[in-house]
């Protein structure tokens, strides 16, 4: 079967291993990568928060100080009395996207540098946006700018000012089914052939299908564990190894929903066996 279900191209190598092994032994092509650990979401979404940081340098103080927080399915979070119902962000941010922070009546107090982040525990994500707020007199008129690092905003004491922080990317806005949205596949070229027409060996999604192609004989030498997407670990088990086994082997993993398009390639030599030693030598 063609190793054509996907583009070869779209995924980034992280890492080329040469591995020998003896004949007649086993050879596992180590496969690892915790972003591809399969949990169900049991916390209903929680997997995802916003939360606004604020450095102020208020009187000569400089401290930190988290204002809000929310997650995508749950109410948000306001942390000090004297701001709630004068800081707010939209209550409907995960499905739009905008996560910028309305805060009414500024006062000197609100100087500083803010900072929205946005966490996604399930991918590992993490995004950050600065900006910095000046408060000047109230007969002034609000202004911005860019000061080569973060936008900086003006605003007149009294008035209400927002605070931009809009990212609408799919990953922040849209929630998918993950088991549809992970699959990893082996693919083999023995020595001499393309990519391009690579052969492949097996195909594992996290829902438990798994698709094993070319003839049984083959289909029962090469294994992957059924656990494979509890643990994060699709390596693939080679036994009773023959010189026809040798070739380029290529483990892709494809996070769909997280973005994550990774491939780990390994040149497989087979070699004769020596008295005093079995091992399989990685480099």
């Amino acid at each position: 079967v063609p190793a054509d279900a996907s583009n070869p191209s779209s995924s980034v190598v992280v890492s080329v291993l040469n591995i020998s092994a003896a004949l007649g032994s086993q050879a596992v092509l180590p496969c690892k990568s915790h972003r591809m650990v399969w949990t169900q979401d049991r916390l209903n979404d929680r997997q995802r928060v916003v939360h606004w940081d604020l450095l102020s340098s208020y009187a000569g103080h400089s401290r930190m100080e988290r204002l809000c927080d929310m997650y995508s399915a749950g109410d948000q979070r306001v942390y000090s009395s004297s701001n709630q119902g004068r800081i707010l962000m939209p209550e409907n941010a995960f499905a739009d996207g905008n996560f910028s922070l309305v805060i009414k009546v500024v006062a000197e107090s609100d100087a500083g540098t803010y900072s929205c982040n946005l966490h996604h525990h399930y991918c590992h994500l993490y995004e950050t946006v600065k900006i910095q707020l000046v408060i000047a007199k109230r007969d002034e008129e609000p202004s911005e700018y860019w000061d080569g690092e973060k936008p900086v905003l003006v605003a007149p004491e009294g008035s209400t000012v927002t605070l931009p922080c809009v990212n609408r990317q799919h990953i922040w806005t849209e929630r998918h089914s993950e088991e549809e949205q992970q699959v990893v596949h082996w693919d083999r070229q023995p020595p001499g052939v393309p990519q391009d027409r690579a052969d492949r060996l097996v195909d594992l999604y996290a829902s438990g299908e798994r698709r094993s192609y070319g003839p049984q004989f083959l289909r029962q030498k090469m294994n992957v564990s059924r656990g494979a997407f509890g643990l994060g670990d699709f390596s693939l088990r080679i036994s009773r190894l023959e010189s026809a086994d040798e070739g380029t082997y290529s483990c892709h993993l494809h996070h769909h929903y997280c973005g994550l398009h990774e491939r780990r390639i390994y040149h497989l030599a087979v070699t004769e066996p020596q008295r005093d030693s079995r091992g399989v030598n990685i480099t």
